[in-house]
């Protein structure tokens, strides 16, 4: 059945059964947005649509697995069928592989990559064809995209990866009318953390980074405990960027994540370092 989106701005979220998506999803559709909250299993899909639907807000629910090209073919095709029309497009679906990098098995590695990376590249080269004279690309990074910190070494590569593929598409698709925006979250209290996958390896007692990753788990765990940000302040950062007529090639998100960013650019690499390696082990 087709919406009506003459004056509406049509919007995908990845990953928006809980957290971050979850929240852009309602943030958008709040602000005018018909927005279609993508997800793998629907079956997680019932928080989303309580509250679309108690508050009357324009979300459509729709199945994408963003490691299945399949998938996500057949879900620009059905916003496309219904909207005629795709506006903005935030990718955000991902999770975290922590583990020491000696440990870390190649599958364990392509799998991180699969999700975190390609999902972003094929959804994205998806729906650029429809947005060939005008459109907004939003890119889910993190503050993990501009510096490493010991167990992270796969996540943190992709983030680094993420960064550089938004960057340099955000100068080939200028001219096409599609701007390209990176957020970049510090830590957020969302269940990301709660889903982090251990690399297998990682979890034998005799390795010689136990007490490492130890201290980081302790670490994070504190972290998180202090976080003051939540999803929605990164919902709220998405808005301000897609609503902007001249917005920002990067956002961050979160006090923290503007910490550490001062720190990075006032230190000089060894003593940023030195920082890390007393606030982390």
């Amino acid at each position: 059945m087709a919406i009506s989106s003459s004056n509406n701005k049509v919007a995908v979220v990845t990953g928006s059964s809980s957290g971050i998506g979850y929240e852009t999803s309602l943030m958008l559709a709040r602000n005018g947005f018909i927005t279609y909250a993508t997800m793998r299993n629907l079956n997680k899909s019932e928080n989303i649509k309580f509250n679309a639907g108690r508050d009357n807000l324009p979300v459509r629910l729709a199945q994408l697995d963003v490691t299945d090209d399949v998938s996500i073919k057949n879900a620009v095709q059905a916003v496309l069928s219904e909207t005629d029309k795709l506006d903005v497009l935030v990718n955000n679906a991902g999770y975290v592989l922590e583990g020491a990098f000696e440990h870390l098995s190649m599958n364990e590695l392509k799998e991180q990559y699969e999700t975190n990376v390609f999902r972003m590249i094929r959804t994205t080269q998806a729906v650029l064809p429809i947005m060939r004279k005008s459109g907004t690309i939003v890119n889910i990074s993190s503050v993990a995209g501009k510096f490493g910190y010991p167990g992270g070494s796969t996540y943190v590569s992709t983030k680094f990866a993420v960064e550089g593929l938004s960057e340099s598409m955000a100068y080939e698709l200028e001219p096409c009318g599609i701007k390209v925006i990176i957020i970049e979250p510090g830590v957020i209290r969302t269940n990301i953390f709660n889903i982090v996958v251990v690399a297998k390896n990682s979890k034998d007692p005799n390795s010689p980074y136990t007490q490492t990753t130890q201290k980081m788990a302790s670490a994070f765990e504190e972290l998180m405990k202090n976080s003051s940000s939540s999803p929605e302040l990164v919902a709220k950062v998405v808005l301000e960027a897609v609503t902007s007529d001249n917005p920002y090639l990067r956002y961050l998100a979160g006090k923290d994540a503007e910490t550490w960013l001062d720190a990075k650019r006032n230190m000089t690499d060894e003593k940023f370092y030195e920082m890390m390696k007393q606030n982390l082990m």
